[in-house]
Parts: structure tokens; C-alpha cells; sequence
């Protein structure tokens, strides 16, 4: 299937040094809560993406659930494919493609886990399917089928029928340390603006970035 004729002229938005904050997490926030005053789905879904100990990529999409001057945070369960390739090799990256805004941020860095009270502190606020949910699902591994998915799902929740749902000691959250942002912003004629912060020893070094 030739679909080379698809295409999109972006028209929207320009982006110059004098619109970017100092800091890219006050940049971040600044276009976050934009996209998000304009209701686009999934605001908060990325794009992660790591690599096993032999460099080989993989990628899915999360969902952001903390961001501050620590980093990015998601949560997972830490036997999954992304929890062993993290083990080996704790960098990642993150986009977030909220095109309907034609823009896109790519984050790099460092990963953590986070600790158990962190992951304690947002675990209880999930809605208790969510709680119960964690607790039996083997992520990434092979399941038979669905009856049997649903009849461990029956089985966790007579378990846990009354009282606080403990957090599972496979589950919990990733902390991404950035040591780079990209912001992107669509324009006419494949012309886009990008603009790059490094991490320096003191600071962080802003750059713009050829389309």
C-alpha cells in the first residue's frame, strides 16, 4: 500500500528562543497543561522506550502520572519486559506526540525506582480494580486464556474483600531523571522549530536544532 500522498501542513504554532523557559521542566508544565486545557485524549500517555542488554530497542505507550524536578514517574509491574530491560540497562526515553497541538517533547535520562511508600501513596488512589488488577496480572508472561485471567481476578477479589488492598511487591514506579528535552513544534513547509536543553554541570544548555 503506497501512502505517500498522506500528508499534513503544519500551520498552527511558531516557536522561538524568547517563548522558552529557562528550565525545561517549567517548559514542560507550560505545554502540558496547554494540551491539556485542550482536551486532548490521553494527555498524559507517552511513548517509552528502552533497550535490553544487548541494545535492542523496545517501545509501548505508558501513562505519566508524576512530574517534577525529580522527573517523570510511571508505574508498572516490575516483572514485565520493560522492568527486565530497565534492570539491565536503566536508561529510557519518553515522547509525548500531542499532534492535535502539532507538538511533540522527547525526554532522555536516567531511571529509578521509585519507593515503596512513593508507590504506596499513588497505588491507593488507583480505583480498587486497578489495586486488585496489579496483584494478578503477570505482565508481559503468556496466559492461556481469558477465563483464566477472569477466574484469578474472582479468586484476588474474595481475597481482598474487605479492607485496604496491600501493594503487591512487583509493582510499583519508574522515576526518569532527564538529562535532555527536545520541544517540537510543527511548521509550514517541513520547516519545524526545535529547540534542545542539555544538562551541563551548572545548568542547562539551550539549543536550536536544524528541522
Amino acid at each position: 500500500m503506497d501512502i505517500s500522498d498522506i500528508r499534513t501542513e503544519y500551520v498552527k504554532y511558531g516557536l522561538q528562543r524568547a517563548d522558552l523557559a529557562n528550565n525545561p521542566l517549567d517548559q514542560f508544565t507550560t505545554w502540558f497543561s496547554q494540551a491539556r486545557a485542550a482536551e486532548l485524549a490521553e494527555v498524559n500517555a507517552m511513548s517509552l522506550a528502552t533497550a535490553d542488554a544487548n541494545g535492542r530497542p523496545d517501545v509501548r505507550t505508558v501513562l505519566l502520572k508524576i512530574f517534577d524536578e525529580q522527573g517523570f514517574v510511571f508505574f508498572t509491574n516490575y516483572k514485565s519486559a520493560k522492568a527486565r530491560q530497565l534492570q539491565d540497562n536503566p536508561q529510557a526515553a519518553l515522547l509525548f506526540p500531542w499532534l492535535a497541538l502539532e507538538r511533540q517533547v522527547r525526554i532522555t535520562g536516567s531511571v529509578e525506582k521509585i519507593s515503596a511508600a512513593e508507590s504506596f501513596k499513588y497505588f491507593s488512589s488507583r480505583p480498587r480494580g486497578s489495586q486488585l488488577g496489579a496483584w494478578i496480572s503477570e505482565q508481559s508472561h503468556p496466559i492461556k486464556n481469558r477465563e483464566k485471567l477472569n477466574k484469578l481476578f474472582h479468586t484476588i477479589k474474595e481475597r481482598f474483600k474487605e479492607g485496604e488492598i496491600p501493594l503487591p511487591s512487583h509493582w510499583g514506579g519508574y522515576r526518569v531523571i532527564p538529562n535532555h528535552f527536545e520541544f517540537w513544534q510543527g511548521r509550514s513547509s517541513r520547516l519545524h522549530d526545535r529547540f534542545s536543553y542539555t544538562k551541563t554541570d551548572k545548568d542547562w544548555l539551550i539549543e536550536r536544532l536544524a528541522p
